[in-house]
């Protein structure tokens, strides 16, 4: 009878575990390893769970301390990943971290202790007071440690912490203002892009923004988003930072709306971790454990691992003109071309980045960076078909003559853009 119980309990909640444990170990064979020790564990110690209704919280803190494990395990031969240790938000992705690393290098050169005390309290996740238990010191003495080694850390570290708050917050023009977009014969320039796929946020601390969507071809602004890091967050176990958007309808059809999430950045990726509404009152949370409420609105990539931050072309979306051919890869993402972006008067040497249907089936974006990871202009195609039902018309006849592009023989409308006060 216990077993039925176990067995019942434990497919209730075995893909939250799974995916709990690959978001924080970033070798696929060692997070399987550990998935085998959480089961085998909580198996055994099933008998001793005395309230059923708590056994997925149970199974995910018995995965956390497996992977805590881990990354003690790790600290011993200096093989823990250490990212921005000078702002004190250590964060790692589901991938990984790049091998060539000046945070690793310079992990190299503290003591072994330092390196210990740092990777228990940053990828280990254990409080001070879990960390004294294990280590057998006083909580006086853990407090001690972790303040000499991050000083010891800032010391050695070549580079300056980041700049916070790089920008002020300015009003948005009524009306777009008017651009222009040339193809450039310079090959396109890699670039780290750590804005949120869709918000163009960076979601490190300080960070502001306000961006706004505009009519085509009016022009005129429809929404606007002003946006804020608020401080830090941590969900299941994995820290980040929460972000307020509040959406302002130029039309005042409609009162300020409200979001609030949770976002992580780490060398490779940027992405969502929960996402906040509120219905009759009740705040409402959803997370990346939750699956298919949480992954067509917020998930990008394989397993959610976010958008990727090193961004170079790839080869997989390839553009001539307004003709466009993809691979068959389910994640299209890819620099297609140099471009000049002329607007407001300033003229910006950008890539475009393309995104063809990583979270919207029928939807397409044109995002133009400049060789800071900055967004300078935004445009969305629809395909022609998109939302059918919806607006019963196709794109073509809504929107006669808006710019057109043909992908893989779809044909797909220019719908609407959006810039930031990034560029003002």
């Amino acid at each position: 009878m216990e077993n039925e119980k176990w067995e019942e309990l434990f497919q209730g909640c075995r893909n939250a575990v799974e995916r709990f444990v690959y978001f924080k170990i970033p070798i696929k064979a060692d997070a399987e390893d550990i998935l085998q020790e959480v089961f085998l564990t909580a198996f055994q110690k099933f008998s001793g769970l005395r309230d059923p209704l708590r056994f997925k919280a149970w199974m995910l803190s018995i995965a956390r301390s497996k992977c805590a494990d881990y990354y003690r395990s790790k600290t011993k031969s200096s093989e823990i990943p250490l990212d921005s240790l000078p702002e004190g938000n250590l964060v790692y992705g589901r991938l990984g971290f790049a091998e060539s690393s000046p945070v690793r290098e310079t992990l190299a050169l503290l003591e072994k202790r330092d390196r210990e005390i740092l990777g228990l309290t940053y990828f280990g996740e254990l409080s001070q007071a879990e960390i004294a238990r294990r280590l057998q010191i006083p909580l006086g003495t853990v407090k001690s440690r972790l303040h000499t080694a991050k000083a010891h850390f800032r010391e050695k570290y070549p580079f300056s912490p980041a700049t916070k708050g790089a920008f002020s917050m300015k009003k948005l023009p009524e009306f777009l203002p008017e651009y222009t977009i040339e193809k450039s014969e310079k090959e396109p320039f890699s670039v780290k892009w750590e804005e949120l796929m869709g918000w163009f946020l960076v979601p490190k601390l300080g960070e502001k923004l306000s961006w706004g969507i505009y009519d085509m071809p009016s022009r005129k602004c429809d929404r606007i988003y002003d946006m804020e890091v608020t401080g830090k967050a941590e969900v299941h176990g994995i820290e980040g930072v929460e972000l307020i958007a509040k959406e302002s309808d130029c039309s005042k059809k409609q009162d300020t709306i409200e979001y609030t999430f949770v976002a992580q950045l780490t060398d490779t990726h940027c992405r969502y971790l929960a996402a906040m509404r509120t219905e009759n009152g009740i705040r409402r949370y959803i997370t990346f454990l939750d699956g298919e409420n949480f992954l067509p609105n917020w998930g990008f990539g394989e397993n959610n691992c976010g958008n990727e931050t090193n961004l170079s072309p790839k080869g997989d979306i390839c553009r001539n003109g307004n003709e466009i051919q993809t691979s068959d890869k389910k994640f299209l993402l890819d620099i297609v071309g140099r471009y000049t972006v002329k607007i407001d008067g300033k003229s910006y040497d950008t890539v475009c980045v393309m995104d063809i249907e990583t979270y919207n089936s029928g939807v397409v974006g044109e995002q133009f960076l400049d060789q800071n990871g900055r967004t300078i202009l935004w445009r969305r195609f629809n395909r022609d078909d998109w939302a059918f039902h919806r607006y019963g018309k196709r794109w073509t006849e809504i929107l006669p003559d808006n710019q057109r592009l043909t992908i893989n023989g779809e044909t797909y409308v220019h719908w609407y853009d959006c810039i930031t006060n990034y560029i003002l």
